[in-house]
């Protein structure tokens, strides 16, 4: 095919002849009627030419070659060096100066026509003389501005004036079109010289074609023939392999159903396996018939992973209904005997162990090729605490009628209302109805069925880490691993390991074989295999332990639930039934936290809080109970009981309470009642009756009411007259020994919670100070004449109290002693010094007592000493042969030496010296200052005198008091030397 010529320039004669010759004639089809060479021209109009709008003129000639100049540069640059360039703008720009040259050309004759110079183009023209609003590229009439400014209303002249306008306009198009129409003519016959070529060509074309089909067909015939046959045979062999592959894929998805139908998971998974690896490679690409394979393998693959799942947990979790049956029938077979002690022992052994491992070891191997197991784990988390919540519901909801229908004591529900228990009453009703040993039953049996739950879940946990741990030894082995075609044969080669143990308690780990665990098919990319058990691994031992770990957090919450139901209940139980449910729970604790492995925060703070209640309570029982009896307190010597001495000795001796005191039981609870009245039990069946306790003052004045029978009821007993601490013998009353009861029940309390040791001791510290400042207001302040009923406050009353205060004072560093061995050394040091301010304010009020005492016999010496001036009066009279002393002398004798005797039955010696001690002071000051002052002048007088005198010191020198001068005779002080200075004589002359 030729190529297209160039454009050249002509004058407009030899267009015109060129266009008239037969030469240019045109196809036989006619003259085109294109107007392609009109749209196309770059011949710029004359106006445009003006503006010089190319960015340089056309040359005239042909460019010189310029000479090259010397280069100034170490780099010289000829115009060699630009030929590559100048060869490839040589032909545009050939073209460009043979179109420059054709315009000017034109230009020129027209100009020569005319005989004026040319004018400009059409538009600067229509420019000139038609607004250029007409001609901008957005002009538009439906624009409001625009419309005003182009038609402008109350214009008359407005259609005229546009009518002039497209006249003008159409003037200069005309124009335009006559200058251009010699080329147009000139484009039209090259154009029509072009469509003959076209034509020759074709024909050219086709001849050769016919000569190329004559040598192929007898040249290349057979071979040609030869190939296509080959190519239809290796067409033939693709289709029937992709017949084969459609074949297999239909069997395999016929398969797949069938297996999926039988829950046969790990041939299942090889199917969808292979089917997979198929997608994978593009085998399947293009078959339309199986278009929604990718979807129908999903579906399977979810069904499967469905199955796994249902059988995983159907395995891994316990059956809540026989556990709750075997449970329910052990309760209720002991339902008739009396609760004594708690177990919990649910082991597994070893061939339930191994059943148990090869039931969840295929489904864990299969869960883990569909990278689900942490999916998987997560719903065995969620269902294991479903049916663990479920099985406590059903277990408490089918005790409850059992155990509030049991038969109690005395002290406990009545027989009306154990028959009515469960009429009407919800379930925190019927919980908190239930008395403390059948709360107790319910307690164990909620206990062991968490166990059965939380072993089986930590036998899991551990069977999950074994296999997680064999498939980690794998993953350091190399490519050539075993590898089956079946998930079964995983199970069997396991199956068929060494020894294989696991520890009911969870004491020994799984026992790991040499063999690992073979992996997933051959057909699967083994690399890829080892990097997604490596991802998996970490959320699949996560999951394992957070699934434990929850089972036992919402095995807290459901105790910490029971527990919350009764909290109102269990700090008015006794010590003993509170313990009991206080072990319990802390047993549950520590047996769900060894399983769990993390620390239950909630359910001790629980435990921790009702501890508190139950102290707190106990507390205030103790606190208004010492100050009833106190009030009703009359301040008499009781005997008293071998179970206090025992108590005391239990408290001063090395082997104290806490160190091996074993805690009192139920049946050796009435050793420890108080002497004068048994106290209440206040168990959660009377306050359930009641509805509040009887109140503690009330109760304590029938205590004071049957004090005389209580007392004649413990002379019965074998009891001692004092109670001895420290080799001292004390004598005591009866709120003595009820603070003595009370104090060993806080050092029970303190044994047998250790964690609340310091509020142990705190609120005995506060007993102790009610009980000092109450005993010195109702003695030294004399209150007990207003609240108990005494006529007035006796030594023997003063004396009582004094040794109820020094044997507390003594008895205190005891207390310390005991209740300091569970308490942290940091916090020791806030409570020593509020024990010793204690003891110091038992020391002032024995001694206030000491000295009130001393005071009392001052009084009745000052009494006396005013009635001796009349006594005095008669010794002036006639001679008297009463050789008696005075009725003063008798009178303050007689009072000293009944003061003696009471204090030296019961006051310590130490106490009774320190006594006389001051009232032989104030005896020789007082009644020698008060016989200085009497007139005496008659021998009788001095005589009377005299032997008052000598009757007075008698009874001194008898006196236990300290001997405070610098001679040998006893008590001697100023009446002796009144006697040695006035009479000249002494005592016993």
């Amino acid at each position: 095919m030729a190529s297209r010529p160039p454009l050249r320039t002509t004058s407009v004669a030899s267009v015109s002849s060129s266009t008239d010759s037969p030469t240019s004639a045109g196809p036989p089809g006619g003259v085109p009627q294109s107007i392609t060479a009109l749209l196309n021209n770059p011949l710029p109009s004359a106006a445009a030419s003006s503006y010089s709008w190319l960015p340089w003129p056309p040359p005239t000639i042909a460019l010189p070659e310029a000479a090259p100049t010397p280069p100034s540069h170490p780099c010289e640059v000829t115009r060699a060096d630009f030929t590559p360039y100048l060869a490839a703008v040589s032909d545009p720009y050939a073209r460009f100066a043979d179109i420059r040259l054709h315009a000017t050309a034109e230009l020129a004759a027209s100009s020569d026509a005319e005989g004026a110079p040319a004018a400009p183009s059409g538009l600067a023209a229509c420019l000139r003389e038609v607004p250029a609003l007409f001609f901008k590229e957005d002009f538009a009439l439906e624009d409001g501005p625009t419309f005003q400014a182009a038609c402008p209303l109350n214009d008359d002249g407005l259609q005229e004036r546009l009518g002039q306008h497209l006249d003008v306009v159409e003037a200069h198009l005309v124009r335009e079109i006559a200058l251009r129409s010699e080329s147009f003519y000139e484009a039209q016959g090259r154009l029509r010289g072009l469509d003959g070529e076209i034509v020759t060509a074709v024909g050219r074309i086709r001849e050769l074609r016919e000569v190329v089909k004559v040598l192929t067909g007898d040249l290349v015939g057979s071979a040609r023939q030869v190939q296509e046959l080959n190519a239809t045979r290796g067409n033939l062999v693709a289709l029937q392999q992709k017949l084969t592959v459609i074949l297999y894929v239909s069997q395999a998805l016929a398969a797949l159903k069938l297996l999926v139908a039988a829950a046969d998971c790990a041939g299942a998974l090889d199917v969808i396996d292979d089917l997979q690896n198929l997608l994978d490679t593009d085998e399947l690409a293009g078959l339309y018939c199986f278009r929604h394979i990718r979807d129908q393998l999903g579906t399977s693959l979810d069904s499967v992973n469905s199955i796994l799942s249902a059988e995983f947990v159907h395995a891994a979790v316990p059956d809540g209904k026989a556990v709750d049956a075997m449970i329910s029938s052990n309760v209720k077979r002991k339902a008739s005997s009396p609760l004594n002690g708690t177990e919990h022992e649910g082991n597994i052994d070893a061939e339930e162990s191994f059943i148990l491992r090869d039931r969840l070891l295929p489904l864990i191997i299969c869960l883990l090729r569909t990278d689900k197991l942490p999916a998987v784990l997560r719903i065995y988390r969620d269902t294991l605490i479903t049916v663990m919540k479920a099985s406590i519901k059903a277990t408490v909801a089918e005790l409850l009628p059992v155990l509030t229908a049991r038969p109690v004591d005395s002290d406990s529900i009545s027989g009306d209302r154990a028959a009515d228990a469960d009429v009407g009453q919800s379930l925190a009703n019927k919980l908190r109805s239930l008395s403390s040993e059948g709360f107790v039953q319910l307690l164990s049996a909620i206990f062991r069925i968490v166990q059965v739950h939380l072993q089986q879940a930590a036998e899991v946990k551990r069977i999950v880490e074994w296999i997680m741990g064999n498939l980690d030894g794998t993953l350091s082995v190399d490519a050539t691993i075993p590898t089956v075609q079946h998930g079964g044969s995983v199970v069997s080669d396991i199956s068929q390991e060494s020894d294989y143990s696991v520890s009911s308690r969870g004491s020994n780990p799984l026992t790991r074989s040499t063999s690992k665990i073979p992996f997933i098919q051959a057909k699967a990319n083994e690399l890829s295999i080892i990097n997604s058990i490596k991802n998996v691994r970490a959320d699949v031992l996560r999951e394992n332990t957070e699934a434990v770990f929850a089972a036992c957090d919402a095995a807290h919450g459901r105790w910490a639930k029971l527990l919350g139901v009764r909290a109102a209940l269990h700090p008015r139980l006794r010590l003993q039934e509170f313990l009991i449910i206080y072990n319990i729970t802390e047993e549950f604790i520590a047996a769900t936290e060894k399983v769990g492995g993390r620390l239950g925060y909630n359910i001790r703070g629980i435990l921790q809080q009702q501890s508190k209640q139950f102290v707190d309570y106990q507390h205030s029982v103790r606190m208004a109970k010492i100050k009833a009896v106190l009030d009703q307190e009359t301040w008499v010597a009781v005997d008293v009981p071998e179970e206090f001495q025992a108590i005391v000795l239990s408290l001063s001796s090395t082997y104290s309470s806490v160190n091996g005191m074993d805690m009192p039981s139920a049946e050796d609870n009435s050793k420890f009642s108080d002497p004068t009245n048994k106290e209440p039990a206040y168990s959660a069946e009377n306050s359930a009756e009641n509805g509040k306790l009887t109140s503690v003052v009330g109760e304590s004045k029938v205590e004071s009411t049957s004090q005389t029978e209580n007392n004649v009821t413990g002379n019965q007993r074998s009891a001692l007259q004092t109670i001895v601490h420290g080799g001292v013998g004390y004598h005591m009353v009866n709120c003595g020994l009820i603070l003595l009861k009370m104090l060993s029940e806080y050092v029970d309390i303190s044994k047998c919670l250790p964690s609340l040791s310091f509020e142990v001791v705190q609120r005995v510290v506060e007993i102790l100070k009610l009980f000092n400042n109450r005993t010195c207001q109702l003695v030294l302040g004399a209150g007990a004449m207003q609240v108990s009923g005494l006529k007035s406050i006796t030594s023997k009353h003063l004396a009582l109290a004094s040794q109820i205060i020094s044997f507390i004072h003594s008895l205190i560093p005891d207390i310390r002693r005991v209740l300091f061995l569970k308490i942290p050394e940091a916090r020791k040091q806030l409570l020593m010094s509020e024990l010793d301010r204690l003891t110091q304010d038992y020391k002032v009020h024995r001694d206030e007592i000491h000295t009130k005492l001393v005071q009392i016999m001052r009084e009745r010496l000052l009494a006396n000493l005013r009635k001796l001036p009349q006594i005095v009066e008669g010794w002036n009279g006639p001679e008297d042969n009463d050789l008696q002393p005075s009725q003063f002398a008798k009178a303050v004798t007689k009072e000293v030496n009944y003061l003696h005797r009471i204090l030296s039955q019961t006051l310590l010696e130490v106490d009774v010296q320190t006594i006389f001690r001051q009232v032989v002071q104030i005896f020789h000051s007082h009644i020698t200052e008060a016989f200085k002052k009497l007139e005496v002048s008659t021998p009788q007088a001095k005589n009377r005198l005299c032997r008052d005198v000598q009757h007075i010191l008698t009874c001194i020198r008898k006196l236990p008091a300290e001997n405070f001068s610098v001679e040998t005779i006893p008590n001697y002080g100023l009446l002796d030397e009144f006697l040695a200075e006035n009479f000249g004589t002494k005592v016993g002359e």
